[in-house]
C-alpha cells in the first residue's frame, strides 16, 4: 500500500509538472494564457463530471457550502490565470519553482490568522527561502527578472496557499467528496475566465489539430489525472509525504522547458531553485524535523551554556 501511495505521490507531482510543455506551445500557436485556461477547466470539468457519473456520485451541494466552494473556485482560477500569464514573461521552470513557495506561505497564514505556533525551523526556512529567491532574481549576467512576472507568481503562489489553508479547516468543505469538490472548483473557477473575456480579452481557439490535442492533454494530465493521484496518495502514505514528493513539479517543469521547450536556464537559476524546494521541504517535515533537533540539542547541553 505505501509503495502504491509513493509511486502515485510522484506521479501526481510529475504530471502537475508537465503544465508549462503544455501551455507554453498554445501561446506559441497565437492563443492566450485565459483561452487556454478556459478549455483547461471546461474539458476538465467534462473529465470529473464522466467519473462522477461512473462512479454514481451526487453533484448535489448543501446551500451552506455553495459560498465557501465558490471562492475555493475562485482562488484556484486566480492562481492559475496569474502563474500562466507568468509564462509570457519568464521562463516557465523558474516560475513553476517560484510557485513553490506556498507552502511556506501556508504557514505563515496559519500562524498569523489561526495562531499556530511559530515555529524555529519556519525562520530558518524562511531564510533559506530568501537566498533560493535573491538567486532566481538576479542571474549570473546581472540580469534581474521581469518583475511583473515575478508578482504574478507571488500571486499565483499566495492565491493558491490561501485555497490549501481553506481545505484544511474548513468543516463546509471536508465534508463533500473530492471529485465532487474538484467538480465545483472547476465550475466556479471558470467563472472568472468568463469574466475576464466580458472586459475585453479576446478568446482565442486552437488553430491547428495538434492544439486541440494539446488542450485535451492539458486538462487530463495536470488536472484531473494529478489530483485524482493526491488524493489516492495521501489516503495511502498521508499528506506529509505527499507534499515531501510535491518538489517534483518544479523540477519536471524545469526539465521540460529546456528539454522539449528549449528555454535556457543558469546555474544560479538552478541554485536558488534547489533552496526553495529545500526550504518548503523542511517547512512540510517539521514536526517531523524538529524532534530530532530537540533531542540533538539534549545530547549536547554544553551548547546551551556557552549560550
Amino acid at each position: 500500500m505505501k509503495l502504491k501511495g509513493y509511486l502515485l505521490a510522484a506521479l501526481a507531482a510529475a504530471t502537475y509538472g508537465t503544465i508549462p510543455a503544455f501551455a507554453v506551445p498554445l501561446y506559441a500557436g497565437g492563443m492566450n494564457a485565459n483561452s487556454v485556461l478556459v478549455f483547461r477547466y471546461l474539458l476538465g470539468l467534462v473529465f470529473v463530471a464522466l467519473m462522477c457519473l461512473a462512479r454514481g456520485r451526487s453533484l448535489r451541494l448543501e446551500r451552506r457550502q455553495i459560498a465557501p466552494v465558490a471562492i475555493l473556485g475562485l482562488l484556484m482560477a486566480a492562481s492559475s490565470l496569474t502563474l500562466f500569464e507568468s509564462y509570457n514573461y519568464m521562463n516557465s521552470g523558474v516560475a513553476s519553482t517560484l510557485l513553490f513557495v506556498y507552502p511556506i506561505i501556508v504557514a505563515i497564514i496559519m500562524t498569523l490568522v489561526y495562531h499556530e505556533r511559530f515555529k524555529p525551523l519556519t525562520a530558518v526556512c524562511l531564510a533559506i527561502m530568501a537566498c533560493g529567491l535573491v538567486l532566481l532574481i538576479r542571474n549570473d549576467g546581472g540580469f534581474a527578472l521581469d518583475p511583473f512576472g515575478f508578482l504574478l507568481v507571488m500571486v499565483s503562489s499566495a492565491a493558491y496557499a490561501a485555497y490549501l489553508v481553506m481545505v484544511n479547516v474548513s468543516k463546509r468543505i471536508n465534508a463533500i467528496p473530492t471529485v465532487v469538490l474538484l467538480f465545483y472548483v472547476l465550475l466556479f473557477g471558470s467563472l472568472l475566465f468568463g469574466f475576464v473575456m466580458l472586459l475585453g480579452c479576446e478568446f482565442t481557439l486552437p488553430s491547428a489539430p495538434w492544439m486541440w490535442a494539446d488542450v485535451a492533454a492539458l486538462a487530463l494530465i495536470p488536472t484531473v489525472i494529478s489530483l485524482i493521484c493526491t488524493t489516492v496518495a495521501i489516503q495511502c502514505i498521508g499528506s506529509t509525504p505527499t507534499a515531501i514528493f510535491g518538489a517534483l513539479e518544479p523540477v519536471t517543469a524545469v526539465i521540460l522547458s529546456v528539454s522539449v521547450l528549449g528555454q535556457m536556464i543558469t546555474g544560479r537559476e538552478i541554485a536558488g531553485g534547489v533552496l526553495i524546494i529545500i526550504s518548503t521541504t523542511l517547512v512540510v517535515v517539521g514536526d517531523k524535523v524538529e524532534p530530532v533537533l530537540l533531542r540533538a540539542r539534549r545530547m549536547f547541553p554544553s551548547l546551551r551554556r556557552r549560550r
